[in-house]
């Protein structure tokens, strides 16, 4: 093999695994895995600041930005899905 095909390897082995961390990295963001540790720290944060402020049942209240945050991750896709058919019609 040539120096000039050994280079072409090197630039494909390199766009590969550019394209698997990627892809990875996409994987993640769209996981439930990631949103429901989101949603989790949303909670423990909430809880403590509520309780930091003395609010009223501060368990319970914290529900309420935590379901919408899983709520907007969940609408976000959809729209985000229609966004891309309405746009870029084939």
């Amino acid at each position: 093999m040539d120096q000039s095909q050994e280079k072409i390897l090197e630039e494909l082995t390199k766009i590969k695994e550019r394209n698997f961390r990627v892809e990875a990295d996409k994987a993640w963001e769209t996981s439930w895995s990631r949103k429901f540790m989101i949603a989790c720290l949303t909670y423990t944060v909430i809880v403590i600041f509520f309780f930091s402020a003395d609010f009223a049942q501060p368990f319970t209240n914290a529900l309420v930005p935590t379901v919408g945050f899983l709520l907007s991750t969940i609408t976000g896709n959809l729209i985000k899905k229609r966004w891309i058919e309405t746009m870029y019609k084939k």
